[in-house]
């Protein structure tokens, strides 16, 4: 049985208002968590259609903040 995804993802990134939030730059974030600044830009854009827990553990630690800062839960009632 085929499952259908909606074109759009519930969940929204706001690692951009995190970083902002820290002062700190992408590339500096990308130094300490030891992951590419185009995949952090990816993350933060939202074009990814997922996320590792331990990436998720490693941008937390280093920007000291919770999973629910950067990721946000968006019900679609359409």
């Amino acid at each position: 049985m085929a499952v259908n995804y909606p074109m759009s993802m519930a969940i929204e990134v706001k690692l951009d208002l995190m970083l902002v939030k820290r002062k700190m730059k992408l590339t500096e974030l990308s130094e300490r968590v030891g992951i590419s600044v185009t995949n952090l830009s990816l993350l933060k854009t939202g074009r990814v259609k997922g996320i590792r827990f331990s990436t998720l553990e490693a941008i937390c630690r280093e920007l000291d903040c919770k999973p629910g800062d950067i990721l946000e839960y968006i019900p679609d009632y359409i």
